[in-house]
């Protein structure tokens, strides 16, 4: 996604995800599984209107807790569904309530999704979109590559001449 660094720098939305958030390691399952959910609602949709909706995007799914998300019932999706203020998907919102099913699964498992991730390091693309299909649903390319990207274990979130580039080889990245 490196023509992000082109269209981003002094953005207000995209501005600050691109400058603090996207390709930074991550290490919180909260902030991860957002991320995920951030994904699956962007597909087929523009990278703007997700950023647009994420504050509400973020309150609707209560901070996106996998234990509270795993949780939710029909009234949950209904209530959801209702919400202009999301991206209002029956399968995205069904798809990442039974995602917070699975990362639960995998915290039990391994202590934590960054825990995964981590002892799942290194693949390339083509491994880890094999893995996350058989892990989560409403998993493709797209959403796993830009996912990985976004959390620093993909490369190619930023150009090596863009600014953010040089910060996050500050950083002990995956």
């Amino acid at each position: 996604m490196s023509w992000y660094c082109d269209i981003a720098p002094g953005h207000p939305v995209h501005g600050p995800y691109h400058d603090r958030e996207y390709g930074f390691p991550v290490s919180d399952d909260a902030i991860l599984f957002e991320r995920l959910a951030l994904e699956i609602f962007q597909a087929g949709l523009s990278w703007l209107i997700v950023l647009k909706k994420r504050p509400t995007i973020f309150l609707a799914f209560q901070g996106f807790d996998p234990l509270v998300v795993a949780a939710y019932g029909p009234d949950d999706v209904e209530r959801l569904m209702a919400d202009a203020g999301i991206i209002r998907n029956r399968r995205k919102i069904d798809a990442i309530i039974e995602n917070a099913k699975r990362v639960l699964a995998i915290q039990r498992d391994y202590g934590s999704l960054a825990h995964w991730l981590e002892q799942s390091h290194p693949l390339d693309k083509n491994q880890w979109v094999k893995l996350f299909k058989k892990t989560f649903v409403f998993m493709g390319g797209e959403v796993v590559g830009e996912f990985l990207m976004s959390i620093g274990y993909l490369p190619g979130a930023h150009r090596e001449d863009c600014p953010v580039f040089a910060k996050l080889a500050a950083f002990n990245k995956p």
